[in-house]
C-alpha cells in the first residue's frame, strides 16, 4: 500500500504542475519515452509472469495478479505521463486501484468462510477509497487551476486600470505590457 501512496503523492504533484499550464503537443521524445515506457512494462511483466510458474496453487494466482498490477501501473503512469492531463493523471489513479483491487480479491481466495467475506470488504473499502481520492484531488486541482485563473484577470484588470491614468504612448506600452505579463 505504500506504493499507492507514493503514487498519489506523485500523481498530485505532476498533476498540479501540468494543470497550471496548457496541455503542449506530444514531442517526438515523449512519444519515444512512451512506447519505451509499455515496452518495457510489457517485458517485466513477462519476467515476472514467468517467475510465477514455479508456485502453484493461490499464491501463483496472486503472483500473476501482482504482475498484471505492476504493468498496470506501469502502463498507466506512462499513459498519464505522455498524455499530460488531469484527466489522464485521473484516469491512471482509477486503473491502478481496480488493479490493486484485483489483487486484493486474488488474496482473499485463499481465504474461507468469514475471514474471506471480510477479506472482499476490506478490498473493496480500499478500492473506494482509493477512487474517491482520485476524484476528490481532480476537483481540487481544478478548483485551484480556477482560482489562479480568476485571480490572473483580476490583476490584469488592476494594471489596465493603472495604465487609464496614462495618455498616448505611455498608455499603449502599459497596456502591452500588462497583456504581456498576465498572458493576454
Amino acid at each position: 500500500m505504500n506504493k499507492n501512496k507514493l503514487f498519489t503523492a506523485i500523481v498530485v504533484s505532476l498533476a498540479c504542475a501540468a494543470w497550471g499550464g496548457q496541455a503542449v503537443a506530444a514531442t517526438p521524445e515523449a512519444k519515444a519515452a512512451y512506447k519505451a515506457a509499455n515496452e518495457q512494462a510489457g517485458l517485466n511483466y513477462k519476467l515476472a509472469h514467468a517467475e510465477c510458474e514455479k508456485i502453484t496453487g493461490n499464491p501463483k494466482d496472486v503472483c500473476v495478479a501482482e504482475a498484471k498490477a505492476v504493468r498496470a501501473y506501469d502502463e498507466a503512469v506512462a499513459q498519464a505521463q505522455y498524455t499530460n492531463t488531469l484527466r489522464a493523471y485521473t484516469k491512471a489513479r482509477i486503473k491502478i486501484a481496480d488493479a490493486n483491487y484485483d489483487v486484493d480479491l486474488t488474496r482473499c481466495d485463499a481465504l474461507t468462510g468469514n475471514d474471506k467475506d471480510v477479506c472482499v470488504k476490506l478490498a473493496k473499502s480500499t478500492k473506494v477509497a482509493a477512487l474517491a481520492d482520485a476524484k476528490a484531488d481532480k476537483k481540487v486541482i481544478e478548483a485551484r487551476s480556477d482560482a489562479r485563473e480568476a485571480k490572473r484577470k483580476a490583476e490584469y484588470k488592476v494594471a489596465t486600470e493603472k495604465c487609464d491614468a496614462l495618455a498616448g504612448a505611455a498608455k499603449d506600452d502599459c497596456i502591452k505590457a500588462a497583456k504581456t505579463q498576465f498572458g493576454y
